[in-house]
C-alpha cells in the first residue's frame, strides 16, 4: 500500500507517522545540537552526510535555502539545512566566509585590526531552512551577539574562539566546553521540532 501513495503523502507519512527529520550536516556539534532538540519531541534525526556544493552567496540563509531545496527534491524527503555566519560589526565581515577567512587571518591579526576601533561587537547569524520535495520551504534566522576580547584566552579550541565572548559571558569560547552552550544555538531547531510535533507542516 505504501508504494501507491503520492509523493506528497509519502513524505508526510515519513515526517508525521514515522516522525523522521533529515538534516544535512557532518558537523558533530550541529548533530549534537539537533539531537538534543528533536529527541525531546520524539522525532528521529537522520543525518545526510552527502557533500552538496555550497553556492557563493552573501548570506547563510541563501546558502541553506539552496541546499535544503536541492536535497529535498533529490532525496524526496523533508530536509533541514543550517548555516552559520559571523560578523564583526566594525567591518561587516567575514559573513558566511568565516571558515575561509579564519584560515587566513589569525586571532592575533583580528585583535590588531580592532586596536583603533571603538566597536568590538559582532554576532553569529544562524540561518536554518526546512524544505519539502514539493519545493516549499520555511526560513528561520536569529543572531547571537558577541564581543571581541582584548587578548587571546583559552586552550580548549583554536583560532578565533580564543577572542570571542558571548553576551553576558566573561569567558571566551575557548575557555569552556561546547556542551555548556549548546542551548544557545538550537532556537531554529526548536521552532521546527514544535511544528512537526503539532503536524503543522
Amino acid at each position: 500500500m505504501y508504494k501507491y501513495f503520492k509523493l506528497l503523502d509519502i513524505y508526510k507519512y515519513d515526517i508525521f507517522i514515522n516522525m523522521n527529520i533529515h538534516i544535512i550536516t557532518k558537523n558533530p556539534w550541529k548533530q549534537l545540537t539537533a539531537k538534543n532538540v528533536f529527541e525531546k519531541y520524539n522525532i528521529n534525526v537522520l543525518f545526510i552526510e552527502k557533500n552538496y556544493p555550497e553556492i557563493q552567496a552573501d548570506t547563510s540563509l541563501e546558502i541553506a535555502k539552496h541546499t535544503a531545496i536541492l536535497a529535498s527534491k533529490e532525496l524526496k524527503v523533508p530536509v533541514v539545512r543550517e548555516d552559520h555566519s559571523f560578523f564583526l560589526n566594525a567591518f561587516n565581515f567575514p559573513g558566511p566566509y568565516m571558515n575561509f577567512i579564519e584560515k587566513n587571518i589569525s586571532a592575533k591579526k583580528v585583535l590588531e585590526m580592532l586596536e583603533n576601533q571603538s566597536d568590538r561587537s559582532g554576532y553569529f547569524e544562524i540561518a536554518t531552512v526546512y524544505a519539502n520535495p514539493e519545493g516549499e520551504y520555511e526560513e528561520y534566522v536569529f543572531k547571537v551577539p558577541v564581543t571581541i576580547t582584548l587578548e587571546e584566552k583559552g586552550d580548549l579550541y583554536s583560532g578565533w574562539n580564543k577572542i570571542i565572548q558571548l553576551k553576558n559571558e566573561n569567558r571566551t569560547l575557548a575557555e569552556y566546553p561546547e556542551e555548556e552552550r549548546i542551548d544557545i544555538w538550537n532556537k531554529n531547531f526548536e521552532l521546527i521540532a514544535k511544528k512537526i510535533s503539532k503536524n503543522i507542516y
